[in-house]
């Protein structure tokens, strides 16, 4: 017979939040930190350490978009997706770093450097069209100075 072993950074992490339930998404936060993204496994090991069903777990992971559930690029650029970013030009922007990148939005780069994705508020509703480049924020862009930001990502990866 299978034993179940629970993964030590799952077991860590929890623990140090003594398994408390309120704490499920910043323990949530801090694997996607460590790991990256949270595996099958890693959600069912989550259930089992805090004593709470998988389906629940995934619920609080799928509902927000920084707790992410599979592989992303290195760099994560979120676009803002609010009517205010709307009105300001986030639609000319998705399109600008989706020929740019060569993948269209909620997808990977093939060499897994940029994820491109829509977002929810970053409070940033008065200096729109506004992203986010994993935690940097970056306010009234336009596609000219979006695609030079990546540029610069670019570059910095090949230097």
């Amino acid at each position: 017979m299978k034993t179940f072993e629970i993964d030590r950074d799952v077991m860590e992490i929890a623990g140090r939040y003594q398994k408390a339930k309120e704490y499920l998404l910043p323990i949530l936060q801090e694997l996607v930190g460590k790991k990256g993204y949270l595996t099958e496994k890693i959600i069912r090991d989550v259930a089992k350490e805090m004593n709470i069903s998988p389906n629940e777990v995934y619920g609080v992971a799928t509902f927000y978009s920084f707790i992410k559930t599979k592989p992303t690029g290195k760099y994560v650029i979120r676009i803002c997706q609010t009517i205010g970013c709307d009105l300001a030009g986030k639609d000319e922007l998705i399109k600008a770093l989706e020929k740019e990148l060569r993948v269209k939005c909620s997808g990977t780069t093939d060499d897994m450097m940029f994820t491109l994705e829509k977002t929810n508020c970053i409070g940033m509703c008065d200096q729109g069209p506004a992203m986010l480049i994993n935690d940097e924020v970056y306010a009234r862009m336009d596609s000219k100075k979006a695609v030079e930001l990546v540029k610069e990502y670019k570059a910095k990866e090949n230097s």
